[in-house]
This record gives C-alpha cells, sequence and structure tokens, in this order.
C-alpha cells in the first residue's frame, strides 16, 4: 500500500484559510444561550407548569426568540470583532427580553399567590441562594426567621431537642402558606392535646394533633421570636415576626397569645394590614349599592347619622370599616377611627387604639369623649356595652357620621341589636341612616372550576328565571395534564382561591324609622324588601350566576342556623 502526498497549491492555502477561524468566538457566543436554555429547563417551564400558564405556548415563544437570536449570530453581515460584539450583545438582549417578557406577563396572572410571583434582582437571588446554602448547614430549618429586634433568629446546631423544637414550629407555619391561609390557630383540645387549625378563604381547615408538651414549647419559641414574655401565659400578648423561605418571599405574623383554664392559645395572622387594605370599589359591592355607599359619603343630606355595618366573625368587618373611612377625604374632614387593635395605619386618620388591660378609661367613655370633640366622621370598631350604645345615640348625629361595626349576621339583626342595646327605640331611630350587612364567599379557582347546566327544578328553587341562566359553575380541584387528571396548583385542589363579599345595603328612611320605633321587626323586614334593594342572599345568587361563586358556596352563608332563634331573626 502506498501513500500519495497531493502537491497541489490549492489545498495548501485551504488549510491555512481554515486554520484562520477562531475556537474561542463561537464558545463565547453560545455562553447566552446556555445561561437561558439553564433559566427555561429549571424555572420558567417548572413555574408555567405548575401554575398551568399555557406551557407550550410559553415554549413556542422561547423557541421564536432562541432562533432569532441564532440568526442574528449566524448572520450578522458585520465582520471582525465589531461584529462578534454586536452578534454578542444583541444575542444577550433577544434572550434577556424572552425572559423579562415571561415574568411580566405571568406575575400579573391573578392564579399566582404573591409570594409565588417571581423575581430577578439581583438581590433577591443572592439571598435566595444564601437561604438555601444556610438551610444545608443548619438541616432541616426552612424559614428565615427576622425577630422583633429586626435580626434573624439563627437556628439552633443540629442534633439538640432546640432544633427539633424549631423545626416543628416552621412546620406549621408552611403548611400555613401551602394552604394559602390567613391564619393559623394552636388551642387546647384537651389535657394532653393541642390541635392546629388554618383558616383558609374564611373556612377553617384542621390540622396534625400536637402534644401539649411540644405545642406549649412551639408557642414559647414564636413569643421569643417576636420579643414577648415566654413566663406571661395569661395575659394577652401581641407581637410581630417576618419569615421568608421557598413558600413566600416575605411575610409579616402577626402574633397574639393568651392564657385559659385549658392552656395557652396561640393566632398567628398573615400580613394584617394586606388583609385589611381594600378599596370600596373592590369589596364585591353590586353597581348600585357602591353607588348608594358614594352618596352616603358625599351629599351633604347624609353627612351625619349612624350606619350600622354587620358581618359574622371572620367576614370582613374591619375590612370594611377600614374601606368605608377611606370613602371620606381625610384632609378635608376631621375622621376618627376607636379600635382594639390596630391593623394598618390610616393616613390622615386618627386611629385610638383601646387596650382593656391597660388603665385608664373605659371602652364607653372612650367613644363619648371622642364624639364630643366635633369630629366629621367616627368608626367604632365593637359595641361593647349598653353604655357605648347610648353614647352613640345621643351623639349629634346630624353633625357626625358614625359608623358602627356589629357581630351580627343580617341587616335586620344588626338593627335589632342596637336598638335594644340603646333601650329607646326612639332614640335609636332618629339616629340611624343605613345598615350594610356583608358574608364573605369563596371564589371559585378560575383554573379548574366546572361549568354545568343547571335542572329547572333547581332554577325554581333558587329564584332564578328559567332560560336566562345558560349555566353555573362548581367547584373542581382537579385539572388536565396530558390527559390525566392532576390536583390543580392554583388552589392546592380546594376548588377556591380567595373570597369576595356579599352585601345588603339599606337606607333607613322615615318609613322604616317608625317600625323601628314601634318594634315592628316583621314590618321592617318588609319595608327592606320592598325599597327592591339587593340583599345578602340575592347578590350571593348574581355572584354564581356571573361565574364567581358556587351555588354551594351560596347556601352555605346563606342557610339558616339551626337554632331557635333563627326563625326570629330571617335574613332582610
Amino acid at each position: 500500500m502506498s501513500i500519495v502526498i497531493a502537491s497541489d497549491p490549492s489545498l495548501t492555502l485551504a488549510a491555512d484559510a481554515l486554520m484562520l477561524m477562531s475556537i474561542w468566538k463561537p464558545v463565547v457566543l453560545f455562553v447566552p444561550f446556555i445561561a437561558w436554555a439553564w433559566m427555561i429547563s429549571t424555572h420558567l417551564d417548572k413555574h408555567a407548569q405548575r401554575f398551568f400558564l399555557g406551557r407550550e405556548k410559553w415554549n413556542a415563544i422561547h423557541l421564536g426568540f432562541g432562533l432569532a437570536a441564532l440568526l442574528l449570530v449566524l448572520l450578522l453581515p458585520v465582520g471582525g470583532i465589531a461584529g462578534f460584539a454586536a452578534a454578542f450583545v444583541g444575542a444577550i438582549i433577544l434572550l434577556g427580553l424572552d425572559v423579562l417578557l415571561f415574568v411580566s406577563v405571568t406575575n400579573k396572572d391573578e392564579r399566582i399567590p404573591e409570594s409565588q410571583k417571581l423575581k430577578l434582582s439581583a438581590q433577591d437571588l443572592s439571598e435566595a441562594r444564601e437561604a438555601k446554602k444556610a438551610a444545608k448547614l443548619i438541616g432541616s430549618s426552612e424559614l428565615t426567621i427576622v425577630g422583633a429586634n429586626k435580626m434573624t433568629v439563627d437556628a439552633p446546631p443540629k442534633d439538640t431537642p432546640e432544633l427539633g423544637i424549631r423545626v416543628a414550629a416552621e412546620s406549621i407555619v408552611i403548611k400555613g402558606f401551602e394552604a394559602h391561609a390567613s391564619q393559623i390557630d394552636i388551642l387546647p383540645a384537651n389535657e394532653n392535646t393541642y390541635a392546629a387549625s388554618y383558616l383558609v378563604d374564611g373556612v377553617r381547615q384542621a390540622g396534625d394533633p400536637i402534644a401539649a408538651a411540644d405545642a406549649v414549647q412551639i408557642i414559647d419559641f414564636w413569643k421569643k421570636c417576636a420579643g414577648l414574655d415566654t413566663s406571661d401565659r395569661r395575659r394577652k400578648l401581641s407581637g410581630e415576626v417576618s419569615v421568608s423561605g421557598q413558600m413566600t418571599s416575605g411575610a409579616t405574623i402577626k402574633l397574639n397569645t393568651s392564657g385559659s383554664k385549658s392552656g395557652m392559645r396561640l393566632s398567628m395572622i398573615f400580613n394584617p394590614a394586606q388583609a385589611v387594605r381594600r378599596k370600596v370599589e373592590n369589596l364585591g359591592l353590586l353597581e348600585p349599592q357602591f353607588e348608594m355607599l358614594k352618596d352616603w359619603a358625599t351629599e351633604m343630606e347624609h353627612a351625619g347619622g349612624v350606619v350600622l355595618l354587620s358581618a359574622p366573625a371572620d367576614n370582613g368587618r374591619t375590612t370594611m370599616s377600614y374601606s368605608f373611612m377611606r370613602l371620606h377625604d381625610a384632609y378635608t374632614s376631621n375622621i376618627q377611627s376607636i379600635e382594639y387593635e390596630v391593623e394598618d395605619a390610616l393616613e390622615g386618620i386618627k386611629q385610638i387604639e383601646w387596650d382593656a388591660s391597660e388603665d385608664g378609661a373605659d371602652f364607653a367613655t372612650t367613644v363619648r369623649s371622642t364624639l364630643r370633640r366635633d369630629p366629621d366622621i367616627v368608626s367604632v370598631c365593637d359595641l361593647p356595652d349598653v353604655e357605648t350604645a347610648q353614647n352613640i345615640a345621643a351623639a349629634d348625629v346630624e353633625r357626625t357620621r358614625i359608623y358602627l361595626t356589629l357581630r351580627t349576621d343580617s341587616a335586620l339583626k344588626a338593627v335589632q341589636t342596637y336598638v335594644q342595646a340603646v333601650g329607646d327605640p326612639k332614640l335609636a331611630a332618629n339616629g340611624l341612616r343605613g345598615v350594610v350587612a356583608c358574608k364573605l364567599v369563596r371564589v371559585l379557582c378560575g383554573n379548574c372550576k366546572v361549568p354545568y347546566q343547571p335542572t329547572p327544578d333547581m332554577l325554581k328553587k333558587l329564584g332564578l328565571p328559567e332560560g336566562k341562566v345558560g349555566e353555573l359553575y362548581k367547584k373542581g380541584g382537579q385539572v388536565l395534564v396530558r390527559n390525566k387528571p392532576e390536583v390543580c396548583g392554583v388552589c392546592n385542589g380546594v376548588g377556591y382561591s380567595g373570597q369576595t363579599g356579599c352585601f345588603g345595603v339599606f337606607p333607613i328612611g322615615d318609613e322604616e324609622r317608625a317600625l323601628i320605633i314601634e318594634g315592628n321587626w316583621n314590618g321592617l323586614r318588609a319595608a327592606m324588601r320592598k325599597q327592591g334593594l339587593p340583599s345578602i342572599q340575592q347578590s350571593a345568587l348574581r355572584k354564581a350566576v356571573m361565574g364567581i361563586t358556587s351555588i354551594e358556596e351560596v347556601t352555605r352563608i346563606t342557610a339558616p342556623k339551626k337554632s331557635s332563634s333563627s326563625k326570629a331573626t330571617a335574613k332582610a
């Protein structure tokens, strides 16, 4: 076998030309593509899949941007170092725009909780890496806790009992984040056991039982983080901590602890200020109800008088009160509030916090002295005694608007409660201008709610016109992913996500006042219905027809209680 060496000079020139190609330039040019692909595969694609944001659609968009960047690199007509730099920068810009587009669009999607929205700042990414690194070093502790002194609460060393208590305390909070709870309560169930419960969209969900000795240590752990006295197991104590971790980028938790005959109690409220920070137009009022409230706040003939704000426990009384105060201009009106606890700072409004554990004036005296200072608007958070009611009724209600919140379940019951507390029906009726009753319903998860055709019998029972209601919706809890049912990642399988208010707004005029003075409650209920204004039940049904909530939720909030008094206090 012989070897022939070509002597053609053209082959030598071609080889020399090939040797002139730079090896490092293609490598550098493809670094942005590698980083971009890593970001999509490890973060963006998983995020789209978890919250059902249209994974296939976004993958097509990513491929489009990637192809555009690749064509820019390969086809840019400019040569030399300038062409290389232009291609490199252009590829970074195109790929970066793809990531920014995904983040900006998906963060506006209502299905994504605030704590799960994507953040791209270098500081946030660095903090996440550090938190993850710290978690590995300390074992299974997952949360970063900042106490009352604004200092991070360090996790105990491994293999110590203190670490076990911290992990148990964190696990309760992490479950709360996973369930999208607004509040966690740890209460004694019996002599040997405590129980944790989670308030999720106004409905209690039971947690795991906790041994009494462990529960006390968990409560003491959170008290210590909040700077509270762990030796004080009787008085009501309040404090705050901040937590962050994989489930949340940051949340404020308000802690309330108190003692009882059966043991200590702990309530943990997530982001209390944000929970009550809503504009009136976002409460869930129907358009005529909203317009009526604006008239009450702005028209001179409605400037004064008592307006009752009624809602059961955990149904938005504080939010309603704060929102109504914001209807008034705090810079042209003297607005004051009397509260047990200030949940959120209201700009321009004097908020008076009354604490029963402190020496000083009682609640009724505080109300009376506030009303004597000639304010324009006063909000009173509760009606704890007869004297408070009498002080409100005897105030100059022609000049002062008083919002009084009551823990009752209907407009009619609110009027009855107020009149009974005042003790003088005529005095109470003369100052009344209106009553607003509210109950909260859960909002169907927009990602998994299921439409269905209501039967004629069902529509008849609900009082809905047949032929005008095409379909209603019920909770789902599951979605199809590649033709396989999976738990909905937006609502965690509950079928609901968030709450909205159902209201009954009724003005009190001369006819209603006369009936109140007579004590004719059946007549008052009929007069309210005669006004033609939607009640709580009718408002809830409208939201069901609109696909906002389900008929099951309407029934849950409007079904009469199983008690002997339910017939006497039928809903207005």
